[in-house]
């Protein structure tokens, strides 16, 4: 019988009461796949076929909680309401009978939403200041009351995940969707509580986050993912020193975060000048809270570069990535390592991975990702 070593990746992580296998976590991905916005079988095989194959981790595509504009994309899996709910449960019972851990993901669009979507294609997108974009209008300001309801929304959509089973949540707050709209000051301009400086801004978040944690008590996980980019920009920054990035992260810890989920979109660059720590080294040097790196990983090419046909996870680019995870992991720089494209391709890529058999690995291909399963 053939020994592989013993790597970093392959060690176990504990926080609280999160205890997974491995440091490989599957990024969440939209795709769309959910007609009539509820978790179908394939669903429910497409999530336990990753389990089966030693994720140690799984975080959903994004799902919607049960706010009217939470929506932004078409078929894509709510989670409120007595159909999807049950949907997910068949999910979260697949993934642990396969002996695999598994978040949601909760998502609400914000500003991004357009027009004719379900649930109701006559609600507008709801944002903090109206805004889709910088100067670019879109939908309406959130009263107290808007704001209020979203909070409520995720709220019930956190107890329900967590009488449902699911191993913890995470809160979608990159992108340039609703919560990360609040934290960033050029689609933020409010002038009441929720605005103002960085630390204001991160209001509305430290608000849902402390009641979600109310609500769930001090056990059940919150991961937190946020991002400089934005959908609307990649070159848009929440901070642009260390300093300013402990000033947005701090109260955010303080509300309840247990996991930062760091998204970039490629996990090798560094954050700031001066050191070649990544996003999700910054965050665990600055909060002390464990991270999850994520962006390219396993990919030649950056996280929207889809022009590029046969981005390969088995190139010398990539046995290099994963030499400079181990360093990184080894050296506590960051905790888990999330991994999309790659797992969406081939479900059997930890296993290979494992066995540094790269040359057996599926490259992944875009065209391929509206039939994947």
């Amino acid at each position: 019988m053939t020994k592989v070593n013993k790597t970093p990746l392959f060690e176990p992580f504990e926080q609280g009461g999160l205890a997974l296998k491995n440091r490989i976590v599957m990024a969440p991905m939209t795709r769309s796949f959910s007609p009539g916005n509820v978790p179908s079988e394939k669903t429910v095989e497409y999530y336990q076929r990753r389990a089966a194959n030693a994720v140690g981790l799984i975080l959903t595509e994004g799902t919607c909680v049960g706010h009217k504009a939470a929506n932004g994309y078409p078929n894509v899996p709510y989670f409120y309401g007595a159909e999807a709910l049950a949907g997910w449960q068949k999910v979260v019972d697949a993934v642990h009978r396969e002996g695999g851990k598994i978040m949601p993901q909760l998502w609400h669009v914000g500003g991004v939403r357009i027009d004719c979507l379900e649930p109701d294609d006559s609600v507008p997108a709801y944002s903090p200041s109206g805004l889709l974009a910088p100067q670019k209008p879109n939908g309406r300001v959130m009263s107290q009351a808007d704001i209020d309801a979203v909070i409520a929304a995720f709220v019930a959509a956190a107890v329900n995940a967590q009488e449902l089973g699911f191993d913890g949540i995470e809160l979608h707050g990159a992108h340039g969707y609703l919560i990360d709209q609040f934290f960033w000051e050029q689609t933020n301009l409010r002038t009441d509580k929720y605005g103002g400086d960085r630390v204001q801004r991160t209001t509305f978040a430290v608000e849902l986050i402390e009641a979600i944690r109310t609500q769930v008590g001090p056990d059940f996980p919150i991961v937190l993912r946020y991002s400089q980019w934005k959908l609307q920009n990649y070159n848009a920054k929440l901070a642009d020193t260390p300093a300013e990035l402990e000033q947005f992260l701090l109260p955010l810890v303080a509300a309840g975060v247990d996991i930062f989920h760091c998204s970039t979109r490629r996990f090798w660059e560094p954050e700031f000048a001066g050191s070649t720590m990544n996003l999700a080294g910054w965050t665990k040097k600055l909060t002390g809270k464990p991270t999850i790196t994520v962006g390219s990983v396993g990919l030649d090419g950056g996280f929207v570069d889809e022009s590029k046909r046969g981005m390969s996870a088995r190139s010398g680019t990539s046995i290099e990535q994963f030499e400079l995870i181990e360093q990184s992991l080894a050296g506590g720089e960051y905790d888990l390592v999330a991994v999309g494209r790659c797992l969406l391709q081939d479900p059997e890529w930890v296993h290979k991975l494992k066995d540094k058999n790269f040359e057996a690995m599926q490259a992944y291909s875009a065209e391929a990702m509206k039939t994947l399963y």
